[in-house]
């Protein structure tokens, strides 16, 4: 019997998919976003619609927020009307967004200056291993705590990896995010030396695939540049956030990241040609626009499904 009910703030194109990933094991969900028709999709799944963070957090008793930056988790948090208002002493948030260490640190304390414990729980793996309830969380926090909460992130998320303090699961979310970019990039040149040289598409993806030259991002995001859709569910800024994120800790820990640097440059090349909201996978668009040369292949899919 589920004895924990949760506020979700933040039903973007990961958020909604945890969401309804907790309604469909049994919680009792409270949702609060900007989006309307987000908040609707989720109440036909049996959640409770809140006007505020801070009313959905009363009404819950815990918080679970999944948000695009910082500063909007610090508004949601701590502003006008947010979680720190609604939540009572003893009650529990679980950050899903992706934060820098010393940002999740700074909050968790803001947090546990009004008696709220703090799990920082960012996930991996992409929006269609989130939708099917088999993406991967990255916790950081009290053991304790993290067991108190275990049912609820693995209603969520398939596989969860306690990494330390609040602090350690930023960390190793922004390496796993650093490498999924730079393997992006990689990918994308590698199909387009396999076209240029002549070689079938389709069977230059299955042949890599099949190779140690294979990563997860190639077996997956190259699908969705081989269809042309390129709807991988990730904007450029957010791969920006992500890289200055790294860019950022590998000065305060003395770890030199040439290549992360350098597609982090190409990630700014890729937001002035197409935009912010651009898919992050049309980082390889990039190559095909200097090449005239498409990346097509019949047979892969426009989206990502289990």
């Amino acid at each position: 019997m589920t004895t924990q009910s949760y506020a979700f703030i933040g039903l973007g194109h990961l958020g909604g998919h945890l969401a309804a990933s907790l309604l469909r094991n049994g919680f009792a969900v409270t949702v609060v976003d900007r989006d309307p028709a987000a908040v609707a999709r989720l109440v036909a799944l049996g959640a409770t619609a809140a006007s505020t963070p801070a009313d959905a957090a009363r009404m819950a008793g815990n918080a679970v927020t999944c948000l695009p930056s910082p500063k909007v988790s610090e508004a949601v948090l701590a502003g006008p009307d947010g979680l720190l208002e609604g939540l009572t002493a003893g009650g529990t948030w679980i950050e899903m967004s992706t934060n820098g260490r010393d940002e999740i640190v700074r909050l968790a304390g803001s947090a546990s200056e009004k008696g709220i414990e703090t799990l920082e729980c960012p996930v991996t793996g992409g929006v269609h291993l989130a939708a099917a309830g088999k993406i991967t969380a990255l916790v950081g926090g009290d053991a304790a705590l993290y067991e108190r909460h275990r049912p609820a992130i693995e209603a969520m998320c398939a596989k969860s990896f306690l990494m330390g303090p609040i602090g350690s699961a930023a960390v190793i979310k922004v390496i796993t995010n650093m490498l999924a970019f730079i393997h992006l990039v990689a990918a994308g040149e590698a199909l387009m030396l396999a076209k240029r040289g002549g070689l079938d598409l389709a069977q230059a993806f299955q042949a890599i695939a099949a190779s140690s030259g294979t990563s997860f991002v190639h077996e997956t995001e190259s699908q969705l540049v081989l269809n042309g859709s390129y709807d991988i569910g990730f904007t450029m800024d957010l791969a920006l956030k992500d890289l200055g994120f790294a860019k950022a800790m590998g000065e305060q820990f003395g770890a030199p990241l040439e290549v992360a640097s350098h597609v982090q440059e190409i990630f700014e090349r890729g937001k002035a040609a197409y935009g912010g909201d651009a898919w992050s996978t049309q980082i390889v668009k990039l190559l095909e626009d200097s090449t005239g040369t498409d990346l097509r292949a019949p047979g892969f899919p426009a989206k990502l499904e289990l």
